[in-house]
């Protein structure tokens, strides 16, 4: 992997980034601003010493005015000149000058001509022979005369000099401790993000034993966690995975080898006719087992794919008595006592279709896996803000601890007769809760209820 791809090595090269910029806004701020400030000091001190140069020039006789510019520059530490403006047009003409071996250049200096022609103090940076020096010009009161002062900049430039090289000195471990700690701050979010990449490509491989751990804080540490409850989830929906196929494969494989085994008694020519009605009844019975697994599971890939639901305002208390016409015939020759009771008439927001099946998964039940002559009722009632269609039943009832699970995809209670897929309620219960609904449990010795309950419809109905 190419290091800049790296987040580590991204996040490196952007700390080393942050500190260069750092270093370099820090000296282009500090070393040009201190030497505006040396620079300025210097200034003021050279208008200060003009002034009093200048206000003493008018009582310095022509004879003395040599020396006069001599013992000034050696008190200001600056070039002291007194010059005679002459013109038009404007000339400047040296009285004095402290540097006696100076170039007759120093009559043409740009500050002190300024002056001379404003009458007002004037102050800025030239650079005569190589050097920087600072002066300020101030024409004498009442006179004729230009007074200039000029200091070298040398002492300024040292300093500025200096703080630079420690600036440079003081930046060479600044960036090497910054180095430092991106490296090992990269390395160590590097670590953890290839962990979370070998994580994410076991779970890609199905593998979900090992789990997926990170101790931060942070994002990576969130990430980590989501990672570790896709696994869990993952591995959860593998586990029902593996368990549907094998349940699927049991179910299907039990009436397959009776209708095979049917079908081999059959051919024998010597089978009396009683005989052979007898295994057609089973074989018989054996297709219809099949009919049904295979709706179930028709069902569970509807509900797997998000099958559309057409919802809409839907009266309870039709479909229960469509319920009650439609297994009449069958609880008659089971010997179930079947009622319908409507309480109340509630309109729900729900399925038509979907509401009918789970109503008739509920009625199946109770009919197939209670004993003969047990009642079954048919309820309709309203609580709060939903519709309930209850189907209730005198029988046994379910023990508590399997109460929850008769929602499982498979499972069925010990004792339960043959025919049934285990696919019923847990089909019944997700189609409600499709419809925003759910189906609920309620289950004691000498009573058994199931409920369907849907949101009702309000102002649509």
């Amino acid at each position: 992997m190419k290091p800049l791809r790296s987040v580590g090595g991204q996040l490196l090269a952007a700390l080393i980034g942050v500190v260069l910029i750092a270093l370099a806004t820090t000296y282009l701020m500090v070393v040009p601003t201190l030497d505006q400030n040396l620079v300025s000091n210097r200034l003021n001190e050279l208008e200060r010493s003009a002034n009093n140069v200048a206000a003493a020039v008018p009582r310095v006789s022509q004879l003395y005015l040599q020396s006069y510019a001599l013992d000034s520059a050696s008190e200001v530490d600056a070039r002291v000149v007194v010059f005679q403006t002459l013109g038009p047009p404007l000339e400047l003409l040296v009285q004095a000058d402290s540097l006696t071996t100076a170039p007759p250049a120093i009559s043409k200096d740009r500050i002190a001509l300024e002056a001379a022609k404003t009458g007002r103090v004037v102050r800025g940076t030239v650079k005569r022979g190589g050097v920087r020096r600072a002066e300020v010009a101030e024409s004498v009161p009442e006179t004729s005369e230009v007074v200039l002062l000029s200091g070298s900049l040398s002492g300024v430039k040292r300093t500025v000099s200096s703080v630079r090289r420690q600036l440079l000195v003081a930046a060479f471990p600044s960036l090497v401790l910054a180095l430092a700690l991106g490296f090992l701050g990269a390395r160590g979010l590097s670590r953890r993000v290839r962990r979370l990449e070998r994580a994410a490509d076991r779970i890609a491989a199905g593998e979900f034993e090992e789990p997926v751990e990170d101790g931060g804080n942070d994002e990576i540490g969130e990430l980590a966690r989501s990672f570790e409850r896709m696994r869990l989830r993952l591995a959860q929906l593998e586990e029902a995975r593996r368990e549907f196929i094998a349940n699927a494969s049991h179910e299907l494989r039990t009436p397959i080898f009776a209708l095979s085994g049917s079908l081999e008694l059959l051919a024998e020519e010597e089978m009396d006719e009683q005989s052979r009605g007898e295994f057609i009844e089973t074989m018989r019975g054996q297709v219809e087992r099949l009919r049904k697994l295979a709706t179930a599971l028709l069902d569970l890939s509807r509900l797997d794919a998000g099958l559309d639901l057409t919802l809409e305002p839907l009266p309870l208390a039709p479909v229960a008595e469509a319920l009650g016409k439609e297994f009449k015939a069958a609880a008659e020759l089971l010997e179930h006592p079947l009622s319908v009771s409507l309480e109340a008439s509630p309109v729900a927001r729900a399925d038509e279709q979907r509401t009918l099946q789970i109503g008739r998964i509920l009625l199946e039940n109770a009919l197939l896996h209670t004993p003969r002559g047990t009642a079954v009722a048919i309820r309709v009632t309203e609580s709060g803000e939903n519709g309930v269609l209850t189907v209730a039943d005198g029988g046994s009832g379910i023990p508590t601890t399997d109460q929850e699970r008769v929602f499982e995809r498979f499972f069925r209670l010990e004792g339960e007769r043959s025919s049934g897929s285990g696919l019923g309620l847990a089909i019944a219960r997700e189609w409600a809760m499709r419809m925003g609904g759910t189906v609920t449990l309620d289950s004691r010795p000498g009573s058994t209820r199931f409920s369907l309950e849907l949101p009702l419809a309000g102002d649509e109905a």
